[in-house]
This record gives structure tokens, sequence and C-alpha cells, in this order.
């Protein structure tokens, strides 16, 4: 975990100055790729994904250092021949572990938040699960496993190919020539996450394209048909942490409503965006059946809510990449403690982009959430060490923010409660 974190360390600046790139050629080639909320939401999703795993909230029925010890019949040496199929292999893990996330109902809440934005750029790219906790596809390692491809390979090659997964995250690179018969490029990934009928489920590979090729998954990017993203039924806020969950909640509503009981059974492993006949009569959804027809999500905030949300982000990752940086120095508690109030922090920002009002009482527990951990830990987890003043800052900030939310909700006419919360928890495919 120690590694991750400084991995993280450096991956994340990095991906930060990417997007600034282009959102700044964005605006030369006169194109908007970003919009102000989405990218905030996008960014703390994010955030969510590093603390999820920074508290070690992943569960493994089977590790593949296991599974290579016991049914390994070559042993190789670690030669760059490893590496190389070392990546390969988790490619091809990576494009069957991405298409059952599309195509079976439970597994596509694993799934959804990476889909979620109506923009396609480098933002989007950060929308990563906290859902998928438990690591269910253990068996596609199987073949690396057999040609004894060892485990502390893999653990170096994993987060190499996660992060060679961002850079096609954009709209402003076309087709790029001989590549796109070789890799997925930004063309392809438009492809794979639009809502268009004939883009739907397509392009799942990561890094080589050659796997939709040859398991009939591909799909061109074609010049008559512009990609429109996001998913078929959207989410409509800007919280990333219900984001994660909509999906199963809309699966267990659908599991209780239904007389069925086959039905309440088998609609965990239907394709995705299977209801049980009775329910679906009784409680239609609403979704866009034409691509073109879409109306993005907008919570209309006012300018100064918009200014107040990227203040509240920019603090936010402050504050994570401040357990990024200090991990090794933290104990397991303090890192959990931590992680959790940030998770409380992201929801009741995002929660007052929305309007909610929910933001109120989420906004009441990160306050005596913050204090509590003050006083507990003497200070804010070693900041004034490095920030001098910083315990008196975190403090005065977190009696602002406070202050703001009951402002914010108060002068602005918030959205009918429906519209955020239960609506956005009944979202689907």
């Amino acid at each position: 975990m120690e590694l991750y974190a400084k991995a993280l360390s450096i991956a994340i600046p990095f991906f930060l100055i990417l997007i600034i790139i282009e959102e700044i050629a964005a605006r030369k080639m006169k194109k908007q790729v970003n919009r102000g909320m989405d990218t905030i939401s996008s960014l703390s999703s994010g955030m969510t994904n590093t603390l999820k795993n920074l508290m070690g909230l992943s569960i493994a029925i089977i590790s593949y250092a296991w599974l290579v010890d016991k049914v390994a019949i070559f042993d190789i040496k670690s030669t760059w021949l490893v590496y190389v199929l070392a990546f390969i292999g988790i490619d091809f893990v990576g494009y069957w572990s991405h298409r059952f996330d599309h195509k079976i109902n439970a597994f596509w809440n694993r799934h959804i938040v990476h889909h979620s934005s109506e923009e396609f750029n480098l933002s989007c790219a950060l929308r990563q699960s906290i859902s998928a906790i438990i690591g269910i596809y253990f068996f596609l390692y199987i073949p690396m496993a057999f040609l004894g491809i060892p485990a502390e390979v893999v653990a170096i090659i994993a987060p190499i190919h996660l992060f060679a997964q961002f850079w096609y995250h954009t709209r402003l690179i076309g087709k790029m020539g001989i590549l796109e018969h070789i890799l997925v490029t930004p063309s392809h990934h438009r492809v794979h996450h639009a809502i268009n009928d004939v883009y739907l489920d397509k392009n799942l590979s990561q890094i080589f394209i050659f796997w939709d090729k040859l398991f009939g998954t591909f799909q061109e990017e074609l010049e008559e048909e512009p990609p429109v993203y996001g998913v078929k039924k959207p989410v409509n806020t800007w919280n990333p942490l219900i984001i994660n969950y909509v999906h199963f909640w809309a699966l267990i509503q659908d599991a209780w409503r239904t007389k069925n009981w086959w039905d309440k059974l088998r609609i965990w492993f239907m394709p995705t965006g299977w209801r049980p006949a009775d329910v679906a009569e009784k409680y239609p959804w609403s979704y866009w059946k034409n691509a073109f027809d879409q109306v993005k999500y907008d919570s209309q905030p006012s300018k100064s809510l918009q200014v107040w949300s990227w203040v509240q982000m920019i603090i936010a990752f402050g504050m994570v990449f401040h357990v990024l940086v200090a991990f090794v120095q933290f104990q397991y508690l303090e890192v959990m403690l931590y992680a959790v109030f940030m998770m409380v922090f992201i929801f009741a920002y995002t929660s007052l982009m929305d309007k909610a009002r929910v933001a109120i009482p989420a906004e009441i527990v990160r306050f005596a959430m913050g204090i509590a951990l003050y006083v507990w830990n003497g200070g804010w987890f070693g900041l004034q060490e490095i920030i001098p003043g910083a315990d008196m800052i975190v403090l005065g900030f977190l009696t602002i923010s406070l202050f703001m939310t009951f402002r914010f909700i108060q002068k602005e006419a918030p959205q009918k409660s429906a519209s955020i919360v239960p609506e956005a928890m009944t979202a689907g495919r």
C-alpha cells in the first residue's frame, strides 16, 4: 500500500497537468470539453476511489500470488519478455472483466460511475468505482498463473496498465492512422462511452484494440453518428458516492417489488437493464431512447456556488494528497478515520452542488467529525508540521463551510428532493 500511495502521489499531479493542458488546448480550438460542476464531480470521484484503496477496502477471493503458487507449470525468470507477457495478460483480463461489467446486471454497478459523466474528457477518466470491493474476476488470471508469471511482476505492471488508460479520454484527438488497428485510441474510446444504440457496449478493450476485433465487439467511430456521452438513464447528480450505488439500489427495489420469486433471484445475473415484467409495467423508467434527445443534467448553481464548489474540491484534494504523501507516517486507524472524514467531506459538498437538502445534515456530520478528529489527534494529523498555521486554517474552514452550506441552501431555491437523491437512486443503464 505504501508503494501505491507513492505511485499516486507522482501520477496525480501529472494527470492534473494533462487535464489543464486539455482545457487550454480546447479553448484555443474553440471547443468546450469541460463543464465546471461535471469536472468537479469527476475529480471528486477520483478522490473517493483513492481513499477506498488507501483504506484497503478490496477483498480478493483468491489472490494472484496464491494462484500462481498453486497452478504454475513453468518457472519464468523476470526478463523483459515476462513483463511483456504480463502486460498482454493483464490486458486480456481487462477486456473480459470489462465485458462482464457491461453485460451482467449486478456487475454494471461496479462500472456505472465511469460512464456517468455526460462529457468526455480527461477528468472523466478519474471516475473510478468504490463499489467494486470484492475481486470476482480471479479466474481470468488462470492462464497467466499457468505460465508462471510472477506475482511481483503483475504488481508492477498492473498500475502501469491502469495509468496507460488515461490519455485516450479526450475529444481533441482525431483518428490516429495505423495505431487505430493496434491500440485503443481516443476515437475508439469515444465510441465506448457513447449511448448511441450503434455504439452501446462496443470497444471494451483497454490497451490493445485487437481483443474487440477478435471477440466481435469492435465498432468504428462514424462521421454521421457523433457520440453522445453518459448512461441511458441519467444519474442526475454530481455526488459520486450516490452514483456508485444508483444501479444497485435500483436492482434492490425491483427485486423487492416483483411478485415472482424466480425474478427476485435472477435479476442480479440477467443482462444489464433487464427488469421483471410486472415491475417494469408498474414502475417504468425514463431513459434516453434516442441519444440525440439527451438533455444534460444541470443543477443550475449560481456563480458563487460554483466558485465555492471549486474551493471545496481544491481543499479536499489537498487533504487527500496529504494522506498520500504522509501515508507512511500514519497508523492504520488514522488512515481509516481521515479517509472516512474525507468521504463525508466529498458527500457534503457534492450534495450542495446538487442543491440537495441532504447537504445540511452531511455538513453537520462533517463539522462534528472534523472537530472530534482535531481534538483526538491534538491537531490535524501532523499537517501543522508541513504548513505552519494549518491547524487553525482547518478549524476556520470547517466553521466557514458549515455557515456557507446553510447560506446556499437557504438562498438558492433547492430542487425537489425527489429529483436529486431518490431520482438519482433509481438510475440504471
